[in-house]
């Protein structure tokens, strides 16, 4: 279903209860991650990558049983998707895509690649004194381990570097754009356009459920080291 056109200064839904919350509690979660890694507060370090890996299981999940925006299918498009819609940004008045637009879609993934080699290579890591290790580190050799953990600081690092850059397309298109990304993330909403569809946003509190605990279950597993 469509907004019509008179109804432009309503507001429509466009990211789901459990997008936003996995979006903030990721914010929050690597923050804490920094911080406890400095300061080696390691206990703390090994159960914020636990709360980690238990988002991104998730985000998986709903990447396939969603919201409609949440839906991978909906905004992973090919290169030329998005080198045609870097050339409408200069393009006014700018239409905003309901979700992530086809640029947005390929940072998604790139963040979550990036989060994904980072949250593996640490379960691997070993430290140099082999006293901190993480819980599938019996699995590979120390040297391995090792490696392991330079991985997972090289790609924190690159992680910095992502979301240094997600700070500038943020400033950018409220700035140049005169468009706010940060609102709909916190209240799920923005002013609807024509363009605008404003059905199957919000996915059923029981798909949310079973990703939850599937989420949940492969956790626990990984951090046990598999051993039951």
């Amino acid at each position: 279903m469509t907004v019509p056109a008179a109804a432009a200064s309503l507001h429509v839904r466009i990211w789901d209860l459990y997008i936003r919350l996995f979006h903030w509690l990721l914010v929050g979660l690597l923050a804490f991650s920094w911080w406890s890694g400095e300061r080696h507060e390691m206990e703390w370090h090994r159960l914020s990558g636990y709360a980690i890996l238990f988002l991104l299981a998730f985000r998986l999940y709903w990447g396939f049983f969603g919201g409609r925006t949440a839906r991978f299918a909906h905004f992973v498009r090919g290169p030329g998707a998005a080198i045609a819609y870097l050339r409408t940004l200069g393009q006014r008045p700018y239409r905003a895509t309901p979700g992530h637009n086809p640029v947005g879609g390929w940072s998604v993934l790139l963040m979550l690649a990036a989060l994904m080699g980072m949250v593996t290579a640490g379960l691997f890591a070993v430290d140099v004194d082999g006293l901190e290790s993480g819980p599938l580190a019996d699995y590979v050799s120390f040297d391995q381990g090792r490696s392991a953990s330079d991985i997972h600081g090289v790609l924190f690092n690159l992680l910095l570097a992502l979301t240094a850059l997600h700070v500038v397309a943020i400033l950018f298109y409220l700035l140049r754009l005169r468009h706010d990304l940060v609102g709909p993330m916190i209240h799920g909403h923005r002013a609807a356009s024509a363009e605008d569809m404003i059905d199957h946003v919000e996915a059923s509190p029981w798909k949310a459920l079973v990703g939850i605990v599937i989420a949940a279950a492969c956790t626990y597993a990984i951090a046990t080291g598999f051993r039951f």
